[in-house]
């Protein structure tokens, strides 16, 4: 692939524009610990995998029978909301790359499987909002990134061919997906990832680096 192909960009929220991933661990603890419970080892590393839908049946199920799927979904919102709202931080070189972007002339977009009121805060709070073609969440395509359509979707806004349209992800089920829909895949590290994952990542993806500004370097070569 060469990046003159490159019409369109398709981004990832947490772990990629935003150093969130830590926050959910946070939030899995302590939304055990009101419910009496101890986090079991590797809960957040599963769940993380999930869509919404998938994470609350799966905690109803295995851990708050005494909840509706609804409460944990909207408990689990309020939790992550005050994070969104006002401490989470940009992760570094965003605005330069999307600066690149808009020198080019190439539109861009979000695909998160998070919240839609806790993407928006964070978007809004940190003045990327209104640079966005798009905001789609986990509440628009409850399937979350396990489907290709909260790409398809992405990728018809857009506009442009799947094989023009560049995805920029952290998360190696997110790049499993966005390769085997077959989109052109950059890679950006975050250090939650397991050493073994990232392995594979760096495999799957078309290119891969340790910060966005890796990524926007091949614009210019």
């Amino acid at each position: 692939m060469a990046f003159s192909d490159i019409r369109g960009v398709i981004l990832d929220l947490d772990g990629t524009l935003i150093d969130s991933m830590s926050i959910w661990h946070e939030i899995d603890i302590a939304f055990f610990a009101e419910n009496g419970l101890t986090l079991p080892e590797g809960l957040s590393e599963t769940v993380a995998k999930m869509s919404i839908d998938e994470w609350a049946a799966y905690f109803v199920q295995n851990y708050v029978p005494s909840l509706t799927e609804a409460q944990v979904i909207a408990r689990i919102e309020e939790m992550a909301a005050e994070h969104y709202r006002n401490t989470i931080p940009m992760k570094p070189y965003v605005t330069e790359f999307l600066d690149l972007l808009d020198a080019r002339g190439i539109p861009y977009g979000i695909c998160t499987a998070t919240y839609r009121s806790s993407a928006d805060a964070v978007l809004t709070r940190l003045g990327l909002l209104p640079r966005m073609q798009f905001v789609l969440t986990g509440e628009d395509f409850p399937a979350g990134k396990s489907t290709p359509d909260m790409y398809l979707a992405a990728q018809q806004r857009l506009g442009f061919p799947v094989r023009n349209i560049l995805v920029v992800e952290d998360a190696l089920h997110c790049v499993e997906m966005a390769v085997r829909t077959g989109f052109p895949v950059a890679a950006v590290y975050d250090p939650t990832i397991p050493d073994a994952e990232w392995n594979r990542v760096c495999e799957l993806a078309t290119v891969h680096g340790g910060s966005l500004r890796e990524i926007g370097a091949f614009f210019s070569d």
